[in-house]
């Protein structure tokens, strides 16, 4: 199977699932899934591909459905809860970070295989994470302001797309000026960074049109709320 496909098939199932806790858990699914999403996309960055004749990296579809998922927010329930998942999915990335790197403090035992590895991945980890800390929350809430400030223009269902395409692919634009530059700058040939990053932006482009049904599909689904009455 070439990459391709498998992007696209990866994409379906990424919307799929986050529809799926949407659907089971309602809003505060959404949150959930943003928090799940901020740290994936940050690890599945790390793999470098070839898709469509480019040089890539991936989790940029894990990192889209984040903005799938506070246009869904802003959309649904209104603007202060699509920040509210934004600040959570920030201090997610904070304190994985916080986290991780005081794991890999500790002496590893004789018979240990995992320290290699980890050091490996969340070693490198700390640079991502902050590109991605100030991509993320200026990408973000530039994403919600603009959602909203389309709405106002555009109210109405019919023009949900534009509102959605509109707000994700400015913000998608500031996203990856300030992650790219960060997170690999320094660390790979000039024109390799370059590459990357007009690739990262034209993945992120096709994510962005590929979400669109799935947001008028969430706004026809009744959650089911499942265990919010336990407690």
């Amino acid at each position: 199977m070439s990459n391709e496909v498998l992007w696209l098939l990866f994409a379906i199932t990424n919307f799929l699932l986050m529809m799926g806790m949407y659907k089971l858990f309602g809003k505060t699914g959404i949150f959930v899934w943003v928090g799940i999403a901020t740290i994936i996309a940050n690890i599945q960055v790390i793999k470098s591909i070839e898709l469509f004749t480019m040089s890539a990296t991936l989790g940029n579809i894990m990192y889209g459905t984040i903005f799938l998922g506070t246009d869904a927010l802003n959309e649904i329930y209104g603007k202060k809860q699509a920040k509210r998942a934004v600040l959570m999915g920030f201090y997610v990335l904070i304190a994985t970070l916080i986290v991780m790197q005081m794991m890999l403090l500790f002496t590893p035992g004789p018979d240990d295989f995992g320290q290699e590895p980890l050091s490996i991945i969340f070693g490198f980890w700390v640079r991502l994470i902050i590109g991605s800390l100030v991509a993320f929350l200026v990408s973000q809430l530039l994403d919600v302001t603009l959602f909203q400030w389309i709405k106002s223009k555009l109210p109405g269902n019919k023009w949900l797309w534009v509102r959605n395409n509109g707000s994700t692919i400015l913000s998608q634009a500031v996203d990856t000026m300030i992650f790219v530059p960060i997170a690999f700058l320094g660390t790979m040939p000039f024109e390799s960074v370059i590459e990357i990053a007009i690739s990262t932006y034209l993945i992120k482009l096709m994510v962005a049109l590929l979400d669109t049904p799935f947001l008028y599909a969430m706004k026809k689904i009744k959650p089911l709320e499942l265990f919010k009455d336990l407690g």
